[in-house]
């Protein structure tokens, strides 16, 4: 594990050194914050569901964003062959590079606090929908950033990850429109594969094991596909 973390932990900093983490954390927290004042005083009541459901759709672009670079980086440059070269498994730079990007997610999820906390100011706020809100957004986060990985390990072209990781969220985020028009065998299936479905429950305060399941499920199978993308380079 200790190979694992020192991946991780230099995978956090150097999303500091460069633009990227300002860039991507800046905007998101900027886009958050006007899409939730703007019509938060029209519902009259304390409440920071919206907020979520902000969040929500905006990492289907900010979760490709911040993932796009960090296999398919290494690809380009070459470092990837160093990096397996060393006395590290390919598992250990699969979930080193994971933990690092939901790290620096984390550090967006705190950022968001003052929003609940000034909202709890203007009337009462029930922070148990609350905790279980910032739960379920945490938990689609990490699913997108798991799949933003997975693109990235496909590729060595940045704009490429980036636009296969979107692709990938932003179906599983946005099936969930097309229940009506579908047959309700599919639309069962379809509603069981959607982000925003299981998402949605949680931010109303319930959190439901099925939920659990289905988000732990769509990371672990995201960075196994990552890992065994990663692990044919060494059969080429």
């Amino acid at each position: 594990m200790s190979n694992t973390w020192t991946i991780a932990d230099r995978e956090f900093r150097g999303y500091f050194n460069s633009p990227v983490a300002y860039i991507v954390l800046g905007l998101v927290l900027l886009a958050l914050g006007i899409f939730f004042w703007q019509d938060f005083f029209l519902i009259g009541r304390a409440q920071v569901r919206d907020l979520f459901a902000t969040l929500s759709w905006l990492l289907v672009i900010a979760a490709p964003a911040m993932t796009m670079g960090l296999l398919a980086e290494e690809k380009r440059t070459g470092t990837i062959e160093v990096l397996l070269t060393m006395p590290v498994r390919d598992a250990e730079v699969v979930l080193g590079k994971f933990l690092g990007v939901v790290l620096l997610y984390g550090v967006l999820l705190l950022l968001t606090l003052p929003y609940p906390l000034s909202v709890s100011t203007l009337g009462p706020l029930d922070w148990g929908t609350v905790w279980a809100g910032y739960l379920g957004i945490f938990l689609q986060g990490s699913a997108m950033l798991a799949l933003g990985l997975m693109a990235s390990s496909f590729t060595s072209n940045q704009l490429v990850a980036f636009f296969v990781g979107l692709v990938l969220c932003g179906l599983l985020w946005l099936v969930d429109f097309f229940l009506p028009f579908l047959p309700s065998q599919v639309a069962s299936v379809a509603q069981w594969v959607s982000l925003r479905h299981h998402f949605t429950s949680m931010a109303r305060g319930v959190v439901d094991s099925r939920d659990l399941v289905y988000f732990l499920s769509v990371g672990v199978f995201s960075l196994a596909l990552a890992f065994r993308s990663l692990e044919s380079r060494r059969w080429r």
